[in-house]
């Protein structure tokens, strides 16, 4: 059948029987369920039909479900339900999966979550299933970094459902995407700032190769050093997307403090910003006298021995506008389509030296 027949027959069957589901219809039709699913949300946004959970219903059958019958109780409204795709074991997400959960209780929305793997076809399987059990649209976190790069790009628009990619960024491919994200690059550029208005005029940056940030944080710092006019310092770059991180950056880094050539860096993130502090105290160095620290994330940064002055990305803020960003495209499907970059804060504590302003938020 061509679409537009296929979508005649699903209307003529809703008017025949009042309610269809989506299995039987695709069973019937010899189509998958995504197709069918396109096809009611397209005859509902002309008002041909009304959707409901796993189906459609005919406007005079949904009228007569929505007046109390014999019973006194009208028809339970249809709950909305929207698919969540994250990264595997990564410390930097719960946030963002807490301002999700925080969103959807507040306007009734069911979340279902699932666990992208390691490859394009694991996340493009999780995210069909998803689909295919009934999700209304999709909130996903692909893994950085999977390969070939334009499919990985491409892929997501062609689910047939609306999808926000959330804390990932995507370019002249985003097609009918949305997004919202953490602005990582201005966060690095508060960074870089706070440390040159303390006197630093050689910053150095470490920052994880395997974080799908680091670009970015790179972007914003090399931005930051040119606008102010300063030579960037040295770039260390720890650990390898094929396995832990070497203790080389540690032990450079260190070195380079001892002989005076760094006095302040901005590490990416806080776990190896709390390691290096220990190192440093422990080669007789102190924090923030030796060398300044600014750390990247702020999940941890409050317990180190020397609390660490800290670039907060906006994440739980991510979460939220995530699921704002759906209800609306789910409720307004011709509406401009949006992309928001979040941007984070600086919290100012005793790592980088600033102690007269030790606590304050920038």
């Amino acid at each position: 059948m061509l679409t537009e027949e296929r979508r005649e027959a699903i209307l003529r069957m809703v008017e025949r029987r009042g309610t269809v589901t989506v299995k039987d219809v695709a069973a019937e039709l010899d189509v998958s369920a995504v197709t069918v699913r396109q096809d009611v949300r397209d005859l509902a946004s002309r008002g041909l039909v009304v959707r409901v959970h796993g189906g459609a219903m005919s406007p005079s059958a949904a009228e007569q479900a929505a007046t109390p019958g014999a019973t006194g109780r009208p028809e339970p409204r249809r709950e909305c339900v929207l698919g969540l795709v994250v990264p595997p074991g990564d410390y930097y997400y719960p946030e963002i999966i807490r301002g999700v959960q925080d969103a959807a209780r507040t306007h009734g929305v069911r979340i279902v979550l699932a666990v992208s793997g390691e490859t394009l076809a694991e996340n493009r399987e999780q995210a069909r299933r998803l689909v295919a059990a009934g999700a209304d649209g999709l909130l996903l976190m692909p893994r950085a970094g999977l390969e070939p790069a334009e499919e990985a790009e491409q892929w997501p628009a062609g689910l047939g459902v609306p999808v926000v990619l959330v804390d990932r960024r995507t370019g002249g491919r985003a097609d009918r995407l949305e997004q919202v994200a953490s602005d990582h690059a201005h966060g690095a550029g508060l960074a870089v700032r706070h440390l040159a208005g303390l006197g630093h005029a050689r910053i150095a940056l470490a920052a994880r190769t395997e974080s799908p940030n680091t670009p970015l944080i790179r972007e914003g710092y090399a931005a930051a050093c040119r606008d102010l006019g300063i030579e960037p310092g040295p770039e260390y770059r720890i650990g390898t997307a094929e396995g832990p991180a070497s203790a080389d950056w540690f032990d450079d880094l260190v070195r380079a403090v001892e002989a005076g050539d760094v006095r302040a860096a901005l590490v990416h993130n806080d776990l190896d910003a709390v390691t290096l502090v220990g190192l440093l105290q422990a080669r007789g160095l102190s924090v923030p006298e030796d060398l300044a620290v600014v750390t990247y994330d702020d999940e941890v940064a409050e317990l180190s021995d020397v609390p660490l002055t800290a670039v907060a990305p906006p994440k739980r803020a991510v979460g939220t506008w995530a699921v704002e960003l759906m209800r609306r495209r789910l409720a307004e499907p011709d509406a401009p389509l949006a992309e928001l970059l979040l941007r984070p804060e600086l919290r100012v504590r005793a790592s980088s030296g600033d102690s007269a302003a030790s606590g304050d938020r920038a």
